[in-house]
């Protein structure tokens, strides 16, 4: 979804989508800005989840870049939600924000793993990568990239955190 779509998206349209009734969608979210919130957190409460199974991953390397690049595989959807809850008036402290605080913890717990494994180089710090992460996902939800430069613009990322 465009983050022109998701913004115009009425709500009969996300009940219609969610296979619940209207009354049911505004007794639960009585704003769009309320409703909006709740996704973007499902969606971030997800990928944490996600991090967290690969803790124990068998290979932890594989694992941090095989998360790296479901993130960036989700960004476009993940980035219109966000832009329409900051058009709808979303709170930046809420539900959404803690829920993006657990994910990015858990991709420090990944990215740790990763560097004691030595399949990541370990003088980056997660502000650094999430730094690249985010701006990855930007580039790649970017309407005219296609599967191929995304796909090099992730071998380049791996190949700057690939141990010296």
């Amino acid at each position: 979804m465009t983050r022109a779509a998701t913004a115009a998206a009425s709500t009969e349209e996300v009940a219609r989508l969610a296979g619940v009734g209207i009354a049911t969608v505004f007794r639960h979210f009585p704003t769009k800005a309320n409703l909006l919130t709740a996704v973007l957190a499902r969606r971030f409460d997800r990928l944490r989840a996600r991090a967290e199974e690969l803790f124990e991953a068998a290979d932890p390397g594989p694992a941090f870049v095989g998360f790296f690049t479901e993130v960036v595989a989700d960004a476009a959807t993940k980035i219109a939600i966000g832009e329409a809850l900051l058009d709808a008036g979303g709170d930046e402290e809420g539900e959404a924000e803690q829920a993006a605080n657990g994910l990015r913890r858990a991709i420090g717990a990944l990215l740790r793993r990763a560097q004691e494994a030595g399949a990541i180089r370990s003088d980056v710090e997660l502000p650094e990568v999430y730094a690249l992460l985010v701006g990855t996902s930007r580039a790649a939800a970017h309407k005219h990239l296609d599967d191929e430069v995304r796909n090099r613009m992730l071998e380049v990322v791996f190949d700057g955190l690939a141990p010296r």
